[in-house]
């Protein structure tokens, strides 16, 4: 019998149905919670970025942005750009009077390209499954529809009647888990693209502060450059 109101209509639901309900509900807890953790890391992790990449368009030495790269814990710019001079030691290089030429242009490029896609890798975590859950739910939905219809259909054989009234209410219930998957893919689906956006613009800011510590770079090994023509 077709009972209306939201719990009436749960109750009157097959045990197909309601495990594929209780799986959506799960997998929309889960994409929700991923959602809210990814938007504070990405909130966070941009506020701090955009501080360090302030001071790396001003700076004109490296040991001073390097200072700032280490206070910048937060920052993935930053971890780039004190990992490459660690890494590479370019600041004792540049001491010892060697600067550009100790350290191969090449070398401080692969080094941050690494160093870039560790980064990447931590900020792309969880966003795999943003992703599975946006194609599969509405599969799962579909999958509870076909099984309430099937035994809407099976209720109606044995009742011997194909009357509307007879028909409507199973095939209403049955479509519950279909608007089900909808409601949790669409979000996780909207919440990945936009993530992936703002990977991008990462990933952008990240070749920048590459390019601005070769220029620091080529700065620093010619100090007297200018001062020599007199």
């Amino acid at each position: 019998m077709f009972q209306s109101g939201p719990m009436g209509l749960l109750g009157s639901l097959g045990i197909v149905s309601k495990v594929v309900l209780f799986l959506l509900l799960l997998l929309s807890v889960l994409s929700w919670a991923v959602i809210l953790l990814k938007w504070n890391m990405f909130r966070s992790a941009d506020a701090e970025d955009h501080r360090f990449m302030a001071v790396l368009s001003k700076a004109k030495d490296v040991d001073e942005v390097a200072r700032r790269a280490y206070r910048s814990a937060g920052s993935p710019c930053a971890k780039i750009f004190h990992g490459v001079v660690d890494r590479v030691g370019m600041g004792q290089s540049v001491q010892d009077g060697g600067g550009a030429a100790a350290v191969d242009r090449h070398v401080v490029e692969r080094t941050a390209q690494h160093l870039a896609q560790g980064q990447l890798s931590q900020l792309e975590a969880y966003l795999l499954f943003l992703a599975t859950t946006g194609n599969i739910s509405p599969f799962v939905g579909l999958l509870g529809t076909v099984m309430g219809i099937i035994d809407s259909f099976r209720e109606i054989g044995s009742q011997g009647t194909a009357s509307i009234a007879a028909v409507a209410p199973g095939v209403s219930e049955a479509l519950v888990a279909t608007a089900a998957g909808l409601f949790t893919a669409i979000p996780a689906v909207m919440a990945y693209n936009y993530f992936l956006s703002r990977i991008r613009r990462t990933a952008f800011r990240m070749d920048t502060v590459t390019v601005e510590l070769l220029a620091l770079l080529s700065h620093k090994s010619n100090p007297g450059s200018v001062g020599a023509k007199g």
